[in-house]
């Protein structure tokens, strides 16, 4: 009787053991660097759906292996100024508002990531974290964020991004 308990005990702990690993399994295949390919939101007062930052944004998504993570996310048409030395202070803002860029670490389960914040180029955000869904399809990743408003113009949104592995 007792062999027949700790052998359960012994079944209860192994099996235990697995979902952390499989947790790590899936950080470590979804670890990589990532291209921006879409950016869409839908306003949830309206139900329109618009492009995020622009038709034609850039972005870059870095997660390590180690658990940190890098975004940045750059709207098409952005200003570019003469030189660095002849930058106005309007060309300075909105260079910023045009832009997302956050880091910190990251744990992902295999349908959702979350980002726990350290710095963002918009403060608010440092010290915060956010929850993306996530579908999988092939070498891409598609992220649904969750209801919240939207960084520029404070209108309730979800965002969903296409993000493809570099190979």
């Amino acid at each position: 009787m007792f062999m027949l308990f700790c052998s359960r005990l012994a079944l209860a702990g192994a099996a235990w053991l697995l979902v952390p690993s499989i947790s790590v399994a899936e950080e470590q295949e979804f670890a990589g660097n990532y291209r921006l390919i879409s950016a869409t939101r839908k306003l949830l007062d309206t139900g329109q759906t618009e492009d995020t930052f622009g038709t034609k944004p850039k972005g870059l998504a870095m997660y390590g292996k180690d658990g940190h993570f890098n975004i940045l996310i750059t709207y098409d048409g952005r200003p570019k100024a003469e030189s660095i030395e002849k930058m106005t202070d309007q060309q300075r803002a909105d260079l910023h508002r045009t832009m997302t860029a956050y880091g910190g670490t990251f744990t992902f389960d295999g349908s959702k990531v979350v980002h726990h914040i350290d710095l963002a180029w918009n403060e608010v955000w440092a010290g915060t974290t956010n929850i993306r869904d996530v579908q999988r399809d092939g070498d891409r990743i598609i992220y649904t964020s969750r209801p919240a408003p939207f960084a520029s113009d404070g209108k309730m949104s979800v965002v969903t991004l296409v993000w493809e592995k570099f190979k």
